[in-house]
């Protein structure tokens, strides 16, 4: 089923993000670019906070952000009301994070993470339903959502 996505990295996530892009828009998926567009060096908090906004606009749609290690990235883009970024690293967290919290965001280290294994977790994030029909789960979001 395609999805919304909103892509985007800093200067170390910039190669990556390219390929990711590509995959997901190979896979069917509508994907929008948000930047950085080159290797020159930029503030990921910027980049997070672009891709944050349009998925709080955009009900229903994802966040990719890509930066070296994903952790500044995930940090700033969790700093935005309604926007539930996970910093992934293997697939099965992919699948936990959005059955269990709802991710709306997912966060990966450009540094730290194959190409290969990206393509893997984002398959996985965008494939995994929330599972709404667990009252812990759904009581758990909505707390973090007063927060």
């Amino acid at each position: 089923m395609e999805k919304r996505v909103f892509i985007g990295s800093d200067h170390a996530g910039f190669k990556a993000k390219g390929e990711l892009k590509d995959y997901l828009e190979g896979q069917g998926h509508s994907v929008t670019d948000l930047g950085c567009f080159s290797e020159d060096p930029c503030d990921y908090p910027d980049i997070a906070r672009e891709v944050g906004e349009k998925v709080q606009e955009h009900e229903g749609s994802f966040g990719v952000l890509l930066c070296g290690s994903g952790i500044g990235i995930a940090i700033a883009a969790n700093k935005l009301h309604g926007i539930r970024c996970a910093l992934l690293y293997k697939e099965e967290l992919a699948g936990t994070a959005r059955k269990h919290n709802n991710a709306n965001v997912m966060a990966l280290g450009a540094r730290f993470t194959e190409i290969s294994e990206m393509k893997m977790i984002a398959d996985k994030f965008l494939s995994t339903d929330f599972e709404a029909n667990e009252d812990r789960h759904v009581r758990r979001v909505e707390k973090i959502n007063t927060m």
